[in-house]
């Protein structure tokens, strides 16, 4: 009878692990995975920044190989190959994190499809994002294929921003929570948000930590577009603060108020340290930190921007309350 009973032990135990990983239902572990996905997109455009910010962006002179005799870096590269292949690697955990993610929530459908999509989705986008790293290698760093990486970054932000969300949110259409005098308020300050960082990333071109000392430069004044760059920056902070007013005339359970409060606290953080970098010589550290509050920018805006709306059935669903700027 022991023999008999290992078997059915090792089955049961294989089964609760094959549940957890594919629940049929919205589990922590399903949320876990959510939040991961959103923490480890932010994380890799601060090690892209390093990558760009060291001059590591050559580290690798090729790819997907690092060289064109080794996929790994060779001590001649020294420390610049060890950091942009550092930076490669993390993009197997992106995929790794991206793969069970989708599977966290495949036997949801046909019920919550819209997570299946966007954790899809995710997948897709960081597959395109490393071809374009291998482009921008191949293409030397040049300033717009450089910029458009960083967008897609920003980009898969707000998908995994959206997941999260959407995890704890009730399933099903979705219909507006505001009036519509604040929701043209709020897409306002998002296209404000758009423009602040795509001039970010123009002036980035522009400056010295363009990835390489032999990259190109856009050939842009630098000292000009810093403030123009200012510019969007501080309409975004003028629009949140306009948000914020109205968002205390919004309903509690749409979580807007801290929302916005979350979005008005990165704005005042990037402000600061934006300030700070143009007034210091733009030393690594705080470039870097300014660059992942970029798409933290990014990410709070997304958020405020999804609680404009409430799912129909709302009412009839019971759900956790949602955390994200809460």
């Amino acid at each position: 009878m022991h023999r008999t009973a290992q078997p059915a032990t090792r089955t049961t135990g294989g089964n609760r692990l094959l549940a957890f990983l594919l629940p049929t239902e919205i589990t922590r572990w399903v949320r876990a995975m959510a939040w991961l996905s959103l923490i480890v997109n932010i994380g890799i455009v601060g090690t892209g920044g390093l990558v760009r910010l060291t001059g590591s962006g050559m580290g690798c002179e090729t790819w997907p190989y690092c060289t064109a005799d080794s996929l790994v870096p060779t001590p001649e590269l020294g420390i610049h190959g060890l950091i942009e292949f550092g930076n490669r690697t993390l993009t197997g955990v992106l995929v790794v994190v991206a793969a069970l993610m989708f599977l966290s929530v495949l036997r949801l459908r046909p019920r919550r499809r819209d997570l299946v999509g966007i954790s899809f989705a995710i997948g897709i986008g960081i597959i395109v994002q490393a071809v374009v790293g291998g482009i921008t290698v191949w293409l030397h760093l040049h300033p717009a294929i450089v910029g458009f990486h960083f967008l897609v970054s920003a980009a898969l932000v707000a998908l995994a921003t959206v997941l999260v969300y959407r995890v704890y949110a009730a399933p099903g259409p979705r219909k507006p929570a505001v009036s519509r005098g604040y929701a043209i308020l709020a897409h306002v300050t998002s296209a404000a948000v758009l423009i602040t960082v795509i001039v970010g990333i123009l002036l980035t071109g522009s400056g010295p930590h363009a990835g390489d000392d032999e990259a190109a430069r856009n050939g842009l004044d630098p000292i000009l577009w810093q403030h123009i760059h200012a510019w969007p920056g501080y309409a975004t902070f003028a629009l949140t603060i306009a948000l914020l007013i109205g968002a205390l005339r919004t309903p509690r359970d749409l979580g807007l108020r801290g929302a916005v409060g979350l979005l008005l606290a990165v704005e005042l953080i990037q402000i600061a340290v934006g300030l700070w970098q143009a007034r210091t010589g733009l030393p690594i550290v705080l470039v870097n930190i300014h660059m992942v509050l970029a798409v933290t920018l990014v990410a709070a805006m997304t958020s405020v921007v999804l609680r404009l709306k409430r799912a129909e059935n709302a009412d009839r669903v019971v759900e956790a309350s949602v955390p994200v700027g809460s």
